[in-house]
């Protein structure tokens, strides 16, 4: 049984080196080759799947989505970008560092789904590519994870196996003493050597440039030309009126686009902003109108109402920060050959207020429409302004128009805030504080957390399933029945009960080291939580037959546990980044073997003096 354990181990790791297979396609024949050749039984098998890890894995996943799609991403990548400059260098270290310091407090996952998107975006932004940054992310994590009690796993595991056999455990912070010194060398690591073999793969998951998005439309569709922002002054007749009661669209040839509370009160039903004023809204003093006219027509309106003109930004900020947030934005729209719209004449503002959304400008042939009601031809281009998901029902329902670009890309890229955005920041905070005091399991508070980002409608419901990296969630999930087959097969017990007799009679520090690298050999293919699991109990009885303390081989265990960089396989933290990053089987290795050998050296140097033999 054993040998067929090895061999179906050795095909696994030569399929993911391959490469020519998906690796959640590989992870599922290992799975079920476990099941077939009877090493497994059928419970075993698909154990993975209700594996409380994989469920808090996709939970992250919506959280991260959450955290992305209410600016919080946008926000904390042009911070990177403004920190790094044009450096690929400084951006390299910043996240390398900011990983692995949130990774002491937050789990390992938790940390790389979070900012996994806004690491993608910065380095699109400065010209590089998601696969230079998003492995030193992951590897900046596993690392970080050693600076306290909680931050992963092998920690809690260790020290309470110390505890259940009359000794201390380690204090909330006495991982640092090792963690911090490994975080410093991961990050000098990669710094002075690791960017330069980090691959350079071309993925299509780069974001929407929204500053250069709103330029093209500007020239192309003269936006600045007739676009103004009033005031309501004191004795504007506007003061607690409607906006039925003028008539404005047909009597001044005005559009108002957008109205803006100087005032708002929730409680009296007049929130900060309308989006999308209706003949129903009503005007209050101070009020700030988004208008759409003619110079001369808003001269005669501005006289007529008294009302007052506010400066502009440039128009390409004042249509980011005035017309554009996470749940409303501007999109154009272009009409195919094949499209039944062509030939019919349509009267362009009621055509688009069918789908609520606002029509801001119309060209043809680069040249703008002024006029209401036109012959549909093909080519015409309309730029539109609504919620995200309005946009969306429009794409689905007229099948042969193009919405140019990505809306949705688009929504992320906004780094404005809003109430929403606070919302998804509480239930990444609710979920840090369930894990660090242990409230409710770590699957569950990743759950609730989820469930906060869902119910209030921080994610639209038709993106919830697509915000999972499926292919990460699977791969994890058809892998875990391989650490169980290992641990039930004693194939696992049998390695490493050879190498510690062959090892402890040469030298305290060989017997080690040998745990070191036994250790992180199994952390390659299972979790670091089950090799801890298994290799703890061997450690603690390797030092009480040789008579030395256990602290330094309980440390040495939870630290190599930590160090699965060869494999995409080694964490969860990996096999999220795998996809987004286009990285092969041997992109770990190349990288990750280097580091590996490093921090060995090191923890092998510190430990012993740390936590003396």
């Amino acid at each position: 049984m054993i040998v067929l354990m090895l061999l179906i181990l050795a095909i696994t790791i030569a399929l993911f080196i391959w490469g020519k297979l998906p690796p959640d396609i590989v992870a599922l024949i290992s799975m079920l080759s476990l099941f077939l050749f009877g090493i497994l039984d059928y419970k075993e098998t698909l154990s993975g799947f209700s594996n409380p890890t994989v469920i808090m894995i996709a939970a992250l996943f919506v959280i991260g989505e959450g955290i992305s799609s209410t600016g919080w991403t946008a926000m904390a990548g042009r911070k990177f970008v403004d920190w790094a400059g044009n450096s690929a260098t400084k951006l390299l270290v910043i996240i390398t560092m900011g990983s692995g310091v949130l990774s002491g407090f937050v789990s390992n996952t938790g940390t790389v789904a979070t900012l996994m998107p806004l690491t993608i975006a910065s380095a699109w932004t400065i010209g590089s590519f998601p696969s230079k940054f998003l492995m030193p992310l992951a590897f900046g994590s596993n690392t970080g994870g050693l600076l306290t009690l909680t931050g992963t796993p092998p920690n809690i595991i260790v020290s309470n196996i110390l505890i259940e056999n009359g000794f201390n455990g380690f204090s909330f912070f006495e991982f640092g003493l090792i963690g911090l010194p490994l975080l410093i060398v991961t990050i000098l690591y990669f710094r002075f050597f690791g960017h330069k073999i980090l691959p350079e793969h071309r993925t299509s998951n780069k974001p929407v440039d929204i500053e250069s998005t709103l330029h093209k439309w500007i020239e192309a569709y003269s936006v600045g030309d007739d676009y103004y922002r009033l005031r309501i002054r004191s004795l504007s007749p506007f003061i607690n009126t409607t906006i039925k009661d003028w008539d404005i669209e047909n009597k001044c040839d005005v559009k108002i686009i957008r109205l803006q509370r100087r005032y708002p009160s929730r409680l009296k039903g007049n929130p900060a902003f309308v989006e999308f004023p209706s003949s129903s809204t009503d005007m209050q003093y101070h009020d700030i109108i988004t208008v759409q006219g003619g110079t001369e027509a808003i001269n005669k309106m501005m006289i007529k109402f008294r009302l007052a003109l506010l400066p502009l930004e440039e128009i390409s900020d004042e249509l980011k920060h005035n017309l554009i947030n996470q749940e409303v934005g501007m999109t154009e729209i272009i009409v195919t050959p094949r499209s039944h719209l062509v030939g019919r004449r349509i009267k362009l503002e009621r055509f688009f207020k069918r789908f609520d959304i606002q029509l801001l400008a119309a060209s043809r042939n680069n040249k703008a429409l002024t006029k209401k009601e036109i012959i549909v031809r093909a080519g015409d281009a309309f730029l539109i302004r609504g919620t995200w998901d309005k946009i969306e029902t429009l794409k689905e329902q007229h099948q042969n128009i193009v919405i140019c670009g990505s809306p949705e890309g688009m929504a992320k890229d906004v780094d404005s805030l809003s109430f929403k955005s606070y919302i998804a920041l509480a239930a990444l905070v609710l979920m840090i504080v369930l894990m660090i005091f242990k409230i409710v399991p770590s699957a569950i508070a990743a759950l609730l957390g989820a469930a906060v980002v869902v119910l209030t409608g921080c994610i639209p419901m038709s993106r919830i399933y697509k915000s999972i990296g499926w292919t990460s969630v699977i791969m994890i999930a058809a892998m875990i029945p391989m650490g169980v087959a290992l641990q039930k097969t004693g194939t696992a017990q049998l390695i490493a009960n050879n190498l510690v007799s062959s090892l402890g009679a040469i030298h305290p520090i060989a017997l080690l080291a040998g745990i070191y690298l036994l250790t992180t050999a199994f952390s390659q293919v299972i979790s670091n939580s089950a090799t801890a699991v298994l290799m703890a109990p061997i450690a603690l009885l390797a030092a009480a037959s040789l008579n030395l303390s256990p602290e330094p081989f309980m440390i040495v265990v939870a630290v190599s546990a930590s160090t699965a960089f060869l494999t995409p396989i080694g964490t969860t933290t990996n096999a999220m980044v795998i996809s987004s990053g286009g990285y092969k089987f041997m992109d770990y290795f190349k990288l990750g073997a280097p580091l590996l050998l490093l921090l060995f050296a090191v923890t092998m140097l510190l430990v012993p003096i740390i936590w003396p033999l």
